[in-house]
This record gives structure tokens, C-alpha cells and sequence, in this order.
């Protein structure tokens, strides 16, 4: 599973608007970003209280992905 995939998948499930989850990647020469687009509502429960889930994505983010290439998510 890829990494959009895979926070795609969690963010569905974590949100009330599951069709207003949008994912966009954008890969760098190391680097690869994911954009993360939710409603405006469900804002708060990906990010979580003190960024708990945002920073629990990232390290599953960390986990799937390859050593050789740095993965940053950015909630928007």
C-alpha cells in the first residue's frame, strides 16, 4: 500500500465526511509530501487534541515507508 493510500484509508475512518478526504502527493527528489484536505468540520479529529493523530499518521507514515525516501504530511 502506498503512502497516500494508507492516510487516505485513516483518515476515512476517522472523520464524519469521508468523500471530502483528498490526498495529494508530491514527490521531491528525497522527499515526498503528502497534503492531507478534509472538511472544515472534521479538521480537529485529524489533527487531535495537542496533534496526538496527526502525529500518530506520521509515524505510522514513518514505519510503512522506505528508508531512502523522507515522507512529510501536511493537514490542510
Amino acid at each position: 500500500m502506498k503512502e497516500a493510500e494508507l492516510v487516505e484509508y485513516i483518515a476515512r475512518a476517522l472523520v464524519e465526511e469521508p468523500d471530502a478526504v483528498s490526498v495529494k502527493e508530491i514527490r521531491g527528489a528525497n522527499v515526498t509530501v503528502l497534503e492531507l484536505h478534509v472538511a472544515e468540520d472534521d479538521m480537529g479529529r485529524v489533527i487531535g487534541k495537542d496533534g496526538c493523530v496527526a502525529n500518530a499518521i506520521r509515524t505510522l507514515l514513518r514505519v510503512a515507508g522506505r528508508e531512502d525516501r523522507r515522507v512529510v504530511l501536511e493537514i490542510a
